[in-house]
């Protein structure tokens, strides 16, 4: 008999596991073998899966709760897939799919079944993420149209800066005298000489 993993994934810091956490413990996976991921899908660069993946030997089982847990890129997941089942040879369930169980219907028509499913449910996730992507950028996009505005505040710029400017370019005062005069950053300082010069132009 293998050992039993379980492998868990969130696409943030402050999105909740539990309930990922409570089928691992329904199906029995010791808690030291659960991985656990608080990161995007896109690929497989995650450090918890990695490491999940070196510890794997043929004969183990390996609980996700969805394929999209395990992934979001069509192309990956497949790999990952053969790679865990064939070329490591271990077993996989995902718990909220019973047709891909691997440790049923090893014969070529349940292995049919599995390959085209697996194919199904990893497109679907591809184009989940692909429509969350997209739907966060027309977010954006109305938000920007409605004059919301995303990043840092705008620095004004100072009382007088163009004097300062014209100083310093004269050589009559250095940067880090007009930085300690206005308050500015070296870069927000910089970011302004260049949008004052644009101005002058």
């Amino acid at each position: 008999m293998g050992k039993i993993y379980g492998y868990v994934r969130v696409s943030s810091a402050d999105q909740n596991e539990d309930r990922q956490l409570i089928c691992m413990s329904d199906n029995k996976v010791p808690e030291g073998n659960v991985y656990i991921d608080k990161q995007s899908g896109k690929d497989f660069n995650r450090p918890q899966y990695k490491k999940l993946v070196k510890k794997l030997k043929a004969g183990d089982l390996l609980y996700i709760l969805s394929i999209d847990r395990l992934g979001r890129n069509y192309e990956d997941i497949q790999k990952q897939w053969r790679i865990l089942t064939k070329d490591i040879g271990i077993d996989i369930c995902v718990i909220d799919m019973p047709l891909l169980d691997t440790r049923n219907g090893k014969d070529l028509m349940g292995t049919f079944i599995a390959d085209l499913v697996l194919q199904i449910l990893s497109f679907v996730a591809q184009s989940e993420r692909e429509n969350i992507k997209k739907r966060q950028a027309q977010g954006i996009a109305a938000a920007k149209a409605k004059g919301i505005k995303f990043g840092r505040p705008e620095v004004p710029m100072p009382d007088g800066f163009d004097k300062y400017i014209s100083k310093w370019e004269k050589g009559q005062i250095t940067t880090s005298e007009i930085l300690k005069i206005t308050g500015l950053t070296k870069s927000t300082f910089y970011r302004k000489v260049r949008e004052y010069n644009l101005i002058k132009k």
